[in-house]
């Protein structure tokens, strides 16, 4: 097994998910400590819930949320809501592009769109860019992703979870990670559930995953190790 394939590096790619609007301040401690103990690369959370205490795991990344779950807001309050995150302490912030606007081709707007954000955010902040690849077409991902590397954004990320057209596929990454060709991360989210999944999307080109239970999959993992 390769490191990104033991439980211990596949945590260092994990963005430790909450995202769920009944999410209580109690639950985000929870993540919290979960995070520490996992060893995970950061938590996600939704953006109300910054500043949020992470002493309780020294070196943890903070992303949140923008424009989420429907990317159907105007660009200047996503570039708002994002400039706020940061001010509140957020390293990463993942943002919902108009996915409309992509199914109609308007690859123009869906660009300006991601740039306001980037231009809202310092440059060391990490921006990802949400594209609900369960609703696009092939060649809408190709264009969507292409618009977001000129936009300035750091990682192209498939879903939120809250698209019924689904979450992540293995197709989905791998045409993404084709499309960027390294130059962004890819972000696999929406529907890993095991061990076997996030490993399949790290295989086809995920350098980021984003899980809810975090620790099934990587239990899932250490079981298949034999561990």
């Amino acid at each position: 097994m390769t490191t990104t394939h033991d439980a211990a590096g596949l945590a260092r790619l994990v963005d430790h998910t909450l995202l769920k609007p009944e999410a209580t301040v109690a639950d985000v401690q929870t993540l919290v400590e979960e995070a520490a103990r996992l060893g995970v690369y950061s938590i996600c959370i939704s953006p109300s819930f910054l500043p949020v205490d992470t002493s309780a795991a020294p070196g943890l990344h903070v992303a949140t949320v923008c424009g989420f779950p429907s990317g159907k807001h105007h660009s200047d309050v996503k570039a708002a809501e994002a400039a706020r995150s940061v001010r509140d302490g957020a390293d990463e912030v993942d943002m919902v592009i108009d996915v409309g606007a992509a199914r109609e081709g308007r690859y123009d707007a869906v660009e300006a769109d991601i740039a306001a954000v980037r231009a809202a955010t310092p440059g060391d902040v990490v921006l990802k860019v949400i594209i609900e690849s369960a609703a696009l077409t092939d060649d809408q991902i190709v264009a969507v992703c292409q618009a977001a590397e000129r936009a300035g954004a750091d990682f192209v990320k498939t879903s939120t979870g809250f698209h019924p057209a689904g979450g992540a596929t293995v197709h989905a990454v791998a045409l993404m990670a084709q499309t960027v060709g390294g130059r962004l991360g890819v972000k696999a989210s929406g529907g890993i559930r095991t061990a076997a999944d996030a490993v399949t999307m790290v295989d086809a080109g995920a350098t980021r995953l984003g899980l809810s239970g975090t620790a099934a999959v990587l239990a899932g993992l250490e079981a298949d190790a034999g561990y």
